[in-house]
């Protein structure tokens, strides 16, 4: 397999030290070896994919009962605005 060049901006190990990171690429870094990174990288990007619509879905359903708490607490309020005029015009006030 035909080594691949190292990434622009990194160190390799053969300039004198270790990639900056775990997902760096040496200059030795062969074809098969950049198909399974890229591989990888598409697996995570998809799992992300889906752990964002989950979210979003989550995000959701949370604004919704959001929603309804806040129309219940209008509803309690209007309620019990109500019952203290009626207490108090039972009490002359």
């Amino acid at each position: 397999p035909v080594p691949a060049v190292a990434a622009a901006g990194e160190e390799s190990p053969a300039e004198g030290g270790p990639p900056d990171h775990s997902y760096s690429l040496s200059s030795g870094t062969t074809s098969e070896e950049l198909l399974r990174k890229l591989n990888e990288q598409r697996d995570i990007i998809a799992l992300l994919e889906v752990k964002m619509k989950e979210m979003k879905g989550s995000i959701r359903r949370l604004r919704l009962a959001e929603a309804q708490l806040r129309e219940e607490i209008r509803e309690k309020d209007r309620l019990l605005h109500a019952a203290s005029i009626g207490t108090r015009k039972r009490h002359g006030l």
